[in-house]
């Protein structure tokens, strides 16, 4: 085996991400507050077609240094939006026909793979602050809350490895629509 060299990887341009069909998924932050989980979760929107990143409350935008330090450039091809509070995103994202999942351990959630696009249309990803996780108002403005089940002594995931995982996940769902 050898190393494909990154022009052996057949990547888009810019312009051509741009111009890409993307899935019909949002990825909502809700105040986050790492700059270097910001730009994980812009790097992997970026790398699985995700339509749009809403920065809410706390979370930075870009350009900030920290955040390009892991986005790589995934900030100036993926499409982003700031909102004051959540709350606001989230409205909008159910006016515009989105169903709302929020990535939270709460009572009847579902588990991770039991997530079906064919019950959606466009979805909306909500992932949280590092320890307080998703607010308990957007949890209640929620559709759904998925969980990944973990079986250690962790209560819980780095937001930018849920990120991966979640939007990995939606991505197996969603690419037969591309």
């Amino acid at each position: 085996m050898r190393k494909l060299l990154n022009s052996e990887l057949s990547r888009l341009s810019v312009e051509e991400f741009r111009e890409t069909k993307k899935i019909p998924c949002i990825v909502v932050l809700d105040n986050v507050r790492s700059l270097n989980n910001i730009g994980s979760v812009f790097r992997t929107s970026d790398a699985f077609l995700i339509e749009a990143v809403y920065l809410c409350g706390i979370t930075a935008t870009p350009p900030h240094r920290d955040i390009h330090k892991t986005a790589l450039g995934a900030t100036e091809t993926v499409k982003w939006e700031y909102f004051l509070e959540t709350g606001q995103a989230i409205r909008k994202l159910k006016n515009d026909g989105y169903k709302i999942f929020a990535v939270e351990q709460v009572e009847n959630s579902m588990k991770l793979e039991n997530f079906q696009d064919d019950q959606c249309g466009k979805v909306a990803m909500v992932f949280g602050h590092e320890v307080k996780g998703v607010g308990q108002e957007i949890v209640n403005m929620s559709d759904v809350c998925i969980e990944i089940p973990q079986y250690g002594t962790k209560h819980s995931l780095n937001i930018s490895v849920c990120a991966g995982i979640v939007l990995w996940e939606v991505y197996k769902k969603f690419v037969k629509t591309l």
